[in-house]
């Protein structure tokens, strides 16, 4: 017996240190709030303002079965980029049961190009590359578009780069001497069987200022190409604008290792359309992942004939780019002619091949999607609702207090303080988890914190009636707290455990805004855990050692008298009925 005797006492000396740890985690996460710079939770929709658009997929006629749920999350990634290219950077793009996708972007956007850009099929092309640098811009305007970092073969900058190759062992490979970028630059421009491209000189247009010459329009690409600064998303996104399928382009992309790089393109010599299937699968020789492709007829065709020529050409001039929306997603080299059966290896990891995959088949994938709904919140709406909850969650907030100090009096300041720990906690981090993981604080969340107010004060008056029922049972305060512990503690257990639960199926089965309540709810629950067992146990432990509590102070909460305590326990008197010897 005197082991437990020894660990009760060290619990009711000691208290504290769960308090001291407590209170480490509410500086450490205010510190990171504000250091981080995000010292406000980020706000929906509903409550920001915003707009909200509701797509369902549509199949095409001879493709029954392209929704489904790979096609659809492959489309959500596109979407999603799409609407991070009009400089969103926090729009949400979410799937909605089978068939419906559901956008939303804050307010500050322009509306009508959000439209658009998540309205309308992804755009992928084969483009032949004709340049590649580094992603930052070139130092020297004058410089040629390669300047001393443009890779050359045979140097190892194709290193990581995918390889294009059909299911025949290559064949050629690019010699190890290639010219200056700037030259090949200007030889493709000039050059129909290297990159064919509209003759100026044969345009229909009378007047000859109409079309620059191709000297002018090389120029004008490589300064483009030296100004383009791919590190930076406002600069990525507007290499498309206006580019049709037959221009030559700069598009940006990232190679193996991550790293930005930017390219000139020429124009698109397969549609994206012409691929009828890819498949992420493992090479059976070497053991890595690779990509493979089918064509249907006519592009066999027009990828036999671009891959052709490319296969002759230095690098990076034997390269071909993938182009999804203007970003070029790889950039594999040639080499040997490739038909209707193609393959891209590389440093493919099983997601990357995949992700590649996907891309591949939603360029060829005959699914469309249609505007269900389209809902857009002002700020002063937004402003409003959330007005309406804070006074809500106040309303609420200020009766528990007031029932607290009523029914518990002195209880009632460790229960004030449990609460204001708790908010803390709450507030925090849903501060950090905005940047975090894209947490948004909608109406509904709201709506979960006021209800999690109730859930805490469950917690508190559980473990007070305890107490109250061990000072009833004749026992002092300071035993009384360390014997209903146990008790209380199962039962907040098991209370908090079936609230968790039921907010993590409701997140499980939901989508959309119901989500942010159960999501809110789950984290509130976990927090009512945190705070009972590392601050209010330890709490109430210190008060019970002040003469206020210990001594049952009428307006402690802790009376005896008031409680129907039998016997009294004031100035330990002696009474006739019967106590037990372990107790006493």
């Amino acid at each position: 017996m005197a082991a437990p005797k020894k660990g009760r006492g060290q619990s009711q000396s000691k208290p504290w240190r769960p308090l001291a740890l407590i209170l480490i985690a509410m500086v450490a996460l205010t510190g990171g709030m504000f250091l981080s710079g995000h010292t406000t939770p980020r706000l929906g929709i509903d409550l920001a303002g915003g707009t909200s658009i509701t797509l369902e997929a549509k199949n095409q006629p001879g493709a029954e079965n392209a929704i489904n749920p790979t096609n659809m999350n492959t489309a959500v990634n596109i979407i999603e980029r799409r609407v991070n290219g009009l400089g969103v950077s926090e729009a949400e793009v979410q799937t909605q049961g089978d068939r419906n996708i559901i956008v939303n972007i804050p307010r500050g956007t322009d509306e009508k190009q959000a439209r658009e850009q998540v309205g309308t099929t992804a755009q992928l092309y084969f483009r032949p590359v004709m340049a590649v640098a580094p992603g930052a811009p070139t130092p020297d305007p004058e410089a040629s578009p390669s300047g001393s970092g443009a890779p050359e073969a045979g140097d190892g900058s194709d290193k990581g780069k995918d390889g294009a190759k059909d299911e025949e062992k290559p064949e050629a490979t690019p010699s190890d001497t290639a010219s200056p970028q700037g030259r090949a630059l200007t030889d493709g421009l000039k050059k129909d069987d290297a990159a064919p491209t509209p003759d100026p000189s044969d345009s229909k247009k009378p007047s000859p200022d109409a079309s620059p010459t191709p000297d002018e329009a090389t120029k004008k690409l490589q300064q483009q190409f030296q100004a383009l600064d791919c590190t930076k998303q406002s600069q990525r996104v507007k290499t498309a604008d206006g580019v049709k399928p037959a221009d030559t382009m700069v598009g940006c992309g990232k190679n193996s290792q991550g790293q930005w790089e930017k390219y000139i393109l020429g124009p698109s010599e397969v549609d994206g359309k012409e691929v009828d299937d890819a498949k992420a699968v493992i090479d059976e020789r070497s053991g890595q992942w690779i990509v493979t492709m089918d064509f249907s007829d006519d592009g066999a065709k027009a990828f036999s004939k671009i891959t052709t020529k490319l296969k002759t050409q230095q690098q990076p001039m034997n390269q071909f780019g993938i182009v999804l929306d203007g970003e070029v997603v790889s950039a594999p080299s040639v080499q040997t002619t490739l038909s209707k059966n193609a393959q891209i290896s590389g440093s493919f990891t099983q997601e990357s091949a995949q992700d590649l995959a996907n891309i591949l088949s939603y360029g060829a994938l005959p699914l469309s999607f249609q505007e269900q709904s389209v809902t857009t919140v002002t700020a002063a709406l937004g402003g409003e609702q959330l007005e309406a909850g804070l006074i809500a969650g106040a309303i609420g907030l200020v009766l528990v207090i007031i029932y607290l100090v009523v029914y518990y009096r002195g209880l009632a300041f460790i229960a004030l303080l449990s609460l204001l720990a708790s908010a803390i906690l709450t507030y925090t981090l849903m501060a950090l988890l905005g940047p975090a993981i894209g947490f948004a604080l909608n109406l509904p969340a709201v709506c979960g914190a006021i209800v999690a107010i109730g859930i805490t004060a469950d917690s508190f008056i559980v473990y007070f009636e305890r107490v109250r029922d061990e000072v009833r049972e004749g026992r002092s305060l300071r035993p009384a707290v360390e014997r209903a512990w146990p008790r209380a503690r199962r039962t907040i257990l098991v209370a908090d455990f079936v609230s968790f639960l039921a907010a993590a199926v409701l997140f499980a089965v939901t989508v959309g805004k119901v989500q942010g309540f159960a999501f809110t709810l789950g984290l509130t629950t976990l927090l009512d855990v945190v705070v009972v067992f590392l601050f209010t146990k330890p709490l109430l432990t210190l008060m019970a050692r002040r003469k206020f509590f210990a001594q049952g102070h009428p307006w402690s909460g802790l009376d005896p008298k008031r409680l129907g305590a039998k016997p009294p326990l004031r100035r330990g008197r002696r009474t006739s009925a019967p106590v037990d010897p372990k107790e006493a």
